[in-house]
This record gives C-alpha cells, structure tokens and sequence, in this order.
C-alpha cells in the first residue's frame, strides 16, 4: 500500500470514527441517566437526516439555518418519544422500557417508509463541504475534515454542560439516586427530557453529517449505524462520555484500516463491529474506560 493511499484510508478512518462518536455520546448520556438503552436512537438520527433534506428542497431554507432548525426538531422529536414511549413506564420493571424502546424504533422506522416513501433520495450537499483538497499527492474531500472538527466542537461544549453548569450538575446528580436527587429538589423528569433533547440533537448532528459524507437518504439507514454507534458506547464504557467518544474512534479507525490492508473482506465490514464487541466483553465487560462493579466497591 502506498503512503497516499494509506493517508488517504487514515483520513476517511477518522471522518467515520468522528461520527460514531457524535452519535454513541446520545447512547451513553441516556444511559448513563437511566440505565436505559435508547433503541430508537438511530432512528432520531435519520429523522435528523430527513428534516434537513427537505427543509432545503421543499422550504428552501440555506443551508446553514436548515442545519440548525432541523437540529432543534430533532430535539424535540426526541424529547416526545422518551414522553410517551418511556416515561410512563420508568416505575415499571426495566425489560417493559426495554421492550417499549424496540418498539419505538420500530414505529418510527415504519412510520418514515409511509411518510417520506422507501426509494432513495439524494442528499443536498453544499459545494463548502464537496471541495476536493490536495495535500501533495493526497486528495481528500473537504467534508472528512470537517466532521472531525464539528465533532470536537460538539464534544467540549457538552463537556462544558455537564462539568461547569447547574443544569449538568444535576444530570450527574440523578445519574448517581434519583431519589437523592428528588430529595435535593431536582426536578428528574425535566432533567431526563433534557438529556434525551441533548442526546437527540448530537443524534441530528450525526444524522446530517453522514448525509453529507454518504448523500443518500433512506427509512432504515439509521440500523446499521444505530448498532454500531452503541457498540462504541459499550466498548469506551457506557455511561461515560469520554469512552464513547474513544469507542467510536476505535470502531471507525479499526473497520476501515482492517478493510485498508485486507480487501478481500471487504464484504465482511459490519462484522468487525460485532467481532470487537464480543471480545470486549469477554475481556472488559465495563468497557475500556467504564467502572466495574467490583472496582465501584
């Protein structure tokens, strides 16, 4: 392999590591709150996807203001599922919020094929994000650079939240008792609405990124990604935003390097993901950066 190609592998590693990690980051805050897997994150995402597709073509809409508009539907779309699909079931034993998830993603993936139709559509993508960038004899679309970038934008402002706010104060409050928390006057369920806000518009942010990186838009395209983006929370650790972040760039670098230098499992790519997940948890079960319970003793 040539040192352009292998650059060239190394940068598309790191644009794809970047999204996983934007969109693992809504996996891990959900849970780390409420123990709670959010099955129908991935879904969020291609709704994030969606939104913007045809705010541009249908609202004409630039670019620039249908990003941040679609983001905030998002939000609030994500803040209605975990309204009516968890939240009536939080005193209830934990496999019917499970169960209750599932079917969430199920609906809402169902509910997009009637909607938006099952045949493809092409992606807007602005010239900004479709420049080609020499670098002596690599060329690299300007976009894998960008997402990195937005990512770490992204990721120190939540940080910024959740260390240096009242509102994250009270996120790590309830994370740890809710009952303390309720008994510290913190108000759970606006603070369980927030976080999914939060975690539903990086969800967006991911789902318009990926958009741009791969322009074609699909009901069922936030699966696969969906699932992979949970194997990174819980190979970082979940509950624990730095691990998410450096799961996803695991999961992103490792499944393009291996196809990188063995093309000939090129068909095999999805199932690297689970090939790592299970070695993980034969290894680390808490993950690289999670706490085991015998080390929380």
């Amino acid at each position: 392999m040539s040192i352009q190609i292998f650059f060239q592998h190394l940068a598309n590693a790191i644009s794809l590591g970047s999204l996983y990690a934007l969109i693992a980051i809504g996996y891990t805050m959900v849970y780390g709150i409420l123990r709670l897997i959010n099955f129908a994150h991935g879904d969020i995402f291609m709704i994030g996807a969606y939104f913007t597709f045809y705010l541009v073509t249908m609202f004409l809409m630039p670019w620039g203001v249908a990003f941040i508009v679609a983001a905030g539907l998002t939000c609030m779309f994500g803040i209605a599922v975990e309204r009516v699909a968890y939240r009536p079931l939080r005193d209830y034993p934990r496999i019917s919020v499970m169960i209750s998830a599932i079917g969430a993603s199920f609906f809402i993936e169902n509910l997009a094929i009637v909607i938006f139709g099952g045949r493809p559509k092409a992606f807007p993508v602005p010239d900004i994000f479709g420049k080609v960038i020499h670098l002596g004899t690599v060329s690299i679309v300007s976009v894998t650079f960008i997402i990195p970038i937005i990512t770490l934008i992204f990721l120190f402002i939540l940080l910024f939240i959740i260390n240096k706010t009242k509102t994250g104060m009270a996120m790590r409050a309830v994370s740890t008792d809710y009952e303390a928390a309720r008994l510290m006057a913190i108000d759970v369920n606006k603070i369980i609405s927030i976080t999914f806000g939060i975690g539903s518009f990086l969800a967006a942010v991911g789902g318009i990124m990926w958009g741009l990186k791969y322009p074609q838009l699909l009901p069922l395209m936030g699966l696969m990604p969906g699932l992979k983006c949970f194997i990174a929370a819980v190979v970082g650790g979940i509950g624990n935003i730095k691990g998410a972040v450096l799961g996803g760039f695991i999961l992103g670098l490792s499944e393009i390097m291996i196809i990188a230098f063995l093309p000939s499992l090129t068909g095999y790519r999805d199932a690297f993901a689970f090939i790592l997940l299970i070695i993980i948890l034969l290894v680390r079960p808490s993950g690289l950066l999670g706490q085991s319970q015998m080390e929380k003793v």
